[in-house]
């Protein structure tokens, strides 16, 4: 053989003979003799300790052997080497408590040899039988899932493909959260879907937590067309979540497809899990398709088709979240078919002590306050930028009111809130508003909200606005119309209303007053001054004009005037909205002889929730008095009504009282004419 062929076959049989002798001693090396080195070099390197306490061996397997075979692929009947550790743990860093973060019956992968010649490291499979862990937090910066990490480069690569988990258990323990939960993971057998099932018990800030759920074995971590199955159902106290679907590339969540229930005291409660801003809320609950991907730079998430229930409110229709820059937006459309009044008040805190402390809120409202005090958390206005458009076709406060059509859109833009426009109808009527509220904090100083409100309501029929009356039905064909322009600062309704500034104005046409009326109306004052003078009896009103003007949070009356069948009835005097106190003067004018006394003054004051009626001590002059502070109470009515209709050329005495109001009266629509 000549020598240049005798050194070629040398060469080859070389290289075939070294893979070889490294795999013969791969597989036969006693690898329980690098366990010390093992442990020692694992420990240093996750800066806790480790230990391989039982067996450590190498053996050529095929994969496939222990994958179920709907999720096997072609790799999977290739021969590798496995290695298997029993009796794997590790403990927690130095300064927690000794014990073992986590431990596992039997820890083993399978690794491509030739990948290593690369500076890759490929584990085609990684398996963990009966795991047992523990994530333990004892404050904020004392926790064990954080692991040392070192910047300097690698020139290695890790390549893992699968993660398979067979029984075990996982304890979380979190101080912070107040979390004390457990989940127990079992193996299913013959499932066609599913490959683990996981029940979960324990606690999470005081309350108590259950629930459960199923997921696939094998966690494909490369491959981005396999769909992990998952399905879930979870709850603690009134909390539920609910999910069924896939995701996709788990690893990256390049796809998540789901079926998502949710439900809870108050949506404002999702931002700790979410990071979403959400408005605060009575107890809700909705069902819709949730469906997303998260990328480097920007991340996607869609609930579309949801349905579900605010308070006593229905609602329907689709959002999304986009991450990004500036600010992470939120877009969507909500419509609700009938929307209960009552479920509006937690956006501004005016549920009651009951419900607060229902939907998770501290915030206790003071007996003697009427105006809501709880306060608007602007700190989190900045975090998100928001466009949605909301509708209501039907909106239920009473059951006689009228109110429907509700159309509004939000707009959040760098921690400035508008509502623009905020719509609705009312008794045949339209009211229109703009609400600007900026918590940027430029110029207002920290949570404060500078706010700005402009509203109108016009031609607010009075037979509509209360239908159940008989007597009005049948005597009035007036109308209420009313403008209010306010600003201000603050971080509460109380807070804004206590330094508004602005004016107040409103007109109402003919109509009758009486002791239920003002029950439907919710006007206690009023209900109390008139039951004291007329009984049950009506009172015909042939018109009311004020024109209120607001500084620093005082309603002062520029123009207050009253005048029903039996007299003409003057105002004046303040309300001060920040100690919601009230100084009115009340000047009735009769005009009849059978109702002389009623020229005596009348005094409102007191508190909204605590009226005082300073009356003279002559009864004649209670009576009297009790007349004209109807007009008072009437003020804020009239501060939301309106403009009243009266023909052109027509002077009636209404007429003459809004001129010497100085306003304007608006002339009837078309076709119709003014009646006094």
């Amino acid at each position: 053989m000549k020598r240049p062929l005798k050194i070629t076959l040398w060469i080859v049989g070389i290289l075939v003979a070294i893979p070889v002798i490294a795999i013969v001693i791969l597989l036969t090396f006693d690898w329980n003799r690098a366990k010390p080195w093992l442990n020692a070099k694992v420990s240093d390197a996750i800066d806790r300790p480790f230990a391989i306490r039982g067996n450590l061996a190498v053996h050529w397997e095929v994969p496939a052997k222990s994958i179920p075979k709907g999720e096997r692929s072609w790799r999977d009947y290739i021969p590798w080497p496995h290695l298997y550790a029993d009796d794997v743990h590790v403990g927690n860093p130095a300064d927690l408590p000794q014990r073992d973060m986590a431990s596992v019956r039997q820890f083993s992968f399978s690794l491509d040899p030739f990948a290593l010649l690369g500076h890759r490291i490929h584990v085609p499979v990684l398996r963990f039988d009966g795991p047992q862990a523990e994530l333990l937090r004892l404050d904020a910066e004392h926790y064990n899932w954080a692991f040392k990490h070192d910047d300097k480069k690698s020139k290695w690569k890790l390549d893992l493909e699968r993660l398979v988990l067979t029984q075990g258990v996982v304890h979380v323990k979190d101080a912070v959260t107040k979390a004390d939960v457990t989940a127990n993971i079992n193996t299913l057998q013959n499932d066609p879907t599913y490959g683990l099932a996981w029940t979960l018990s324990g606690s999470y800030n005081g309350s108590p937590v259950g629930g459960g759920g199923k997921t696939g074995t094998v966690l494909s971590l490369t491959e981005s067309d396999i769909r992990f199955p998952v399905q879930a159902d979870v709850h603690s106290a009134n909390s539920r979540i609910a999910v069924e679907g896939t995701v996709t590339n788990p690893a990256h969540l390049a796809g998540i497809d789901l079926q998502l229930k949710l439900a809870g005291p108050s949506m404002a409660r999702l931002y700790a899990f979410t990071g979403v801003v959400l408005p605060e809320t009575p107890a809700y609950s909705t069902a819709g398709h949730l469906t997303g991907s998260l990328g480097e730079n920007k991340s996607q998430w869609k609930y579309e088709n949801f349905t579900g229930k605010v308070g006593e409110s229905d609602i329907a229709g689709g959002m999304e979240f986009t991450t990004g820059k500036p600010r992470d937006k939120l877009t969507g459309k909500i419509v609700s078919h009938q929307l209960r009044f009552a479920d509006l008040g937690p956006l501004v805190g005016a549920d009651s002590n009951a419900e607060k402390r229902a939907r998770g809120v501290d915030t206790v409202q003071p007996e003697d306050k009427a105006l809501p005090v709880e306060k608007f958390h602007t700190e989190k206005w900045k975090k998100l930028d928001a466009d949605v458009r909301f509708s209501a076709d039907r909106i239920v406060k009473d059951a006689g009111l009228p109110l429907s059509k509700l159309q509004t859109h939000l707009v959040m833009n760098d921690g400035v809130l508008s509502l623009q426009p905020l719509n609705f109808v009312l008794a045949g009527g339209q009211v229109n508003s703009n609400i600007k509220l900026d918590g940027s904090g430029n110029g207002t100083g920290k949570d404060a909200i500078k706010a700005t409100l402009d509203a109108t309501a016009r031609h607010v029929q009075i037979k509509q606005l209360f239908p159940k009356i008989q007597k009005i039905q049948q005597a009035t064909v007036g109308e209420l119309n009313a403008d209010v322009k306010l600003t201000s600062t603050g971080d509460s309704v109380a807070g804004m209303l206590a330094g508004a500034n602005g004016e107040v104005k409103g007109l109402v046409s003919q109509g009758v007053v009486s002791k239920l009326l003002l029950e439907e109306a919710g006007l206690n004052v009023a209900n109390i001054v008139v039951t004291k003078l007329f009984g049950d009896k009506e009172v015909r009103l042939n018109c009311l004009a004020s024109d209120l003007q607001v500084t620093n949070g005082t309603a002062q009356t520029r123009y207050f005037v009253l005048d029903t069948e039996e007299a003409i009835v003057d105002v004046n005097g303040s309300v001060n909205l920040a100690s919601e106190q009230m100084n009115l003067r009340v000047k009735p004018e009769t005009k009849g002889l059978r109702l002389f006394t009623l020229r005596t003054p009348f005094y409102v004051k007191g508190t909204f929730k605590k009226p005082d009626l300073a009356l003279d001590k002559k009864v004649l002059a209670i009576k009297g008095g009790a007349a004209a502070a109807l007009a008072v109470v009437a003020a804020p009515v009239a501060a939301l009504l309106p403009l009243i209709n009266t023909g052109p050329g027509e002077q009636s005495p209404c007429a003459k009282l809004l001129a010497d109001a100085h306003v304007k009266p608006t002339a009837p629509p078309p076709g119709k004419s003014a009646k006094h």
